[in-house]
């Protein structure tokens, strides 16, 4: 995986001693720059009237050219690398995560009441009132994020233990954006039969289910069977929240060309989990013209898709003229591609048949379905997934909110009335007198949007009558001493 410019995910920091000089510094800088590394950071770790020794931070494009850098610099009269760390290595180290306790244990009391014999008089409780588990345990704020390991943004099927740090940092992403316990449950197995019974069997200690990373078509069955069996919310994430993230882009596109979601072509990349939920919330709002396209290529009726669910969906409910053609066929006088597929689909001469104002959202990370400099001259809005250019179309502008939303409803489901009300949320962060070709989806690091989605969820939740609590919790009698209620 090779960048074309230096990032920060593959930064160096170098511990370099040299002589106390004048001059020495801009000496290694200058070498730094002549091998392409972006320097970040520049610290002082200790300085003598002889020595100085500098901590040194360089971007670099991939840890190939990280050792490049290394190597220039061990080279250079004077200067020692005393040390060669990796900043993203060092923040993975030990886990990203940990589990902290809400209440403190100091004195014979606090022990008593948070474990025994107190716990005992709780435990009994929610035996005898089984609602009470979401009022006297972490339930009512925990999501399981499951997966198997075997569709790994970028990676692939790498198995349930490589997959465990991204768990992770989804985890962070759900604490710092929205509040919600996310837990990493890696599973090690790839039986979706096993998947499912082992989440059924975990499911009573969480509010939620964030199913990620699990390879299509069999996240669709899990999913599915997922939703029957439980009385929670169940979400695949891949595919859920890329729709949603993806139509509150459109909604902001489709103010910036003037035209109208029911009259839009559009030709979707890739009919994996992400791209049939996209065309799938599209046709919900109201888009009526879409074409799928997959290794196989163009998906129309005929095609022989081996019981593939998303090509089938493609196949059978969009493409309402049953076009065979090619990719280059299907782009004529299209409004929008939409690429959840991987680098390299499209090019110029594609874009060229496209209509008049025109949309691409290329999201294949970290290369695109084609380059926005490529893109850039023949239409008019580009998006990407990535952070480096405008218009990022990113899931952590919706899961947490998501999520929030469905644990402050309580809800026991997951509907499209709900996705599409976050995804209006997400595009109104963007305020309507400054959405442009190149402002068309909010920060990702926009605090306002988690909880803007989250109450937009909650609200469309009640509206459907899929939320257990109720707006206002009014105190019930129970039988604790003080009225306590054990259902707010």
């Amino acid at each position: 995986m090779t960048n074309r410019y230096p990032a920060v995910a593959y930064s160096i920091t170098l511990r370099a001693e040299y002589p106390n000089r004048p001059g020495m510094l801009g000496r290694i800088a200058a070498a730094i720059g002549r091998v392409g590394g972006d320097i970040g950071a520049v610290d002082i770790v200790e300085s003598s009237r002889d020595f100085i020794v500098r901590d040194v931070t360089v971007n670099a494009r991939d840890v190939g050219h990280g050792q490049e850098i290394a190597d220039r610099l061990r080279h250079m009269r004077g200067v020692r690398i005393l040390s060669v760390s990796d900043p993203t290595f060092l923040m993975h180290r030990r886990g990203k995560i940990e589990m902290l306790s809400k209440v403190s244990l100091n004195t014979r009391s606090d022990l008593s009441m948070a474990y025994r014999p107190g716990v005992i008089r709780i435990a009994q409780a929610i035996y005898e009132e089984p609602t009470a588990v979401w009022t006297l345990t972490s339930k009512r704020n925990s999501v399981a994020v499951v997966t198997d390991g075997t569709a790994v943004l970028g990676l692939g099927d790498i198995g349930p233990a490589a997959a465990m740090p991204v768990m992770e940092g989804k985890a962070m992403l759900f604490k710092e954006l929205a509040g919600v316990d996310a837990w990493p449950i890696c599973l090690a197995t790839k039986d979706p039969d096993a998947i499912i019974r082992a989440v059924k069997n975990i499911a009573p200690g969480f509010g939620g289910i964030n199913l990620e990373d699990i390879a299509a078509p069999k996240c669709f069955y899990i999913e599915d069977r997922l939703k029957e069996l439980l009385d929670i919310p169940v979400m695949h994430d891949d595919q859920h929240c890329t729709a949603v993230v993806v139509l509150a882009a459109v909604f902001n596109m489709l103010k910036v060309v003037h035209k109208d979601m029911e009259d839009l072509k559009i030709v979707i990349s890739g009919a994996g989990a992400a791209g049939v939920a996209t065309g799938k919330l599209l046709k919900e709002a109201g888009a009526r013209n879409i074409i799928g396209y997959d290794r196989e290529g163009v998906l129309h009726r005929n095609g022989n898709y081996g019981g593939h669910a998303g090509k089938l969906w493609f196949a059978q409910e969009c493409n309402s003229q049953d076009y065979r053609g090619d990719l280059m066929g299907a782009m004529e006088g299209a409004d929008l591609f939409i690429g959840v597929s991987g680098p390299g689909v499209l090019n110029a001469e594609h874009l060229k048949r496209m209509n008049r104002d025109a949309a691409v959202f290329a999201l294949a990370n970290p290369d695109p379905e084609i380059m926005p400099e490529e893109a850039q001259p023949y239409v008019r809005i580009i998006a990407t997934g990535r952070s480096d250019y405008p218009n990022q179309i990113n899931n952590v502008l919706g899961f947490p909110g998501f999520f929030r939303g469905l644990l402050d409803a309580r809800a026991r489901e997951v509907n499209s009335e709900m996705k599409v009300a976050a995804a209006h949320a997400i595009a109104e962060a963007v305020p309507s007198s400054q959405v442009n070709e190149e402002y068309i989806m909010p920060s990702v690091f926009d605090r306002n949007v988690a909880r803007s989605v989250a109450r937009e969820v909650a609200a469309a939740a009640h509206r459907t009558g899929v939320a257990r609590r109720a707006r206002r919790s009014q105190r019930v009698a129970s039988w604790l001493s003080g009225g306590m209620d054990l259902h707010r």
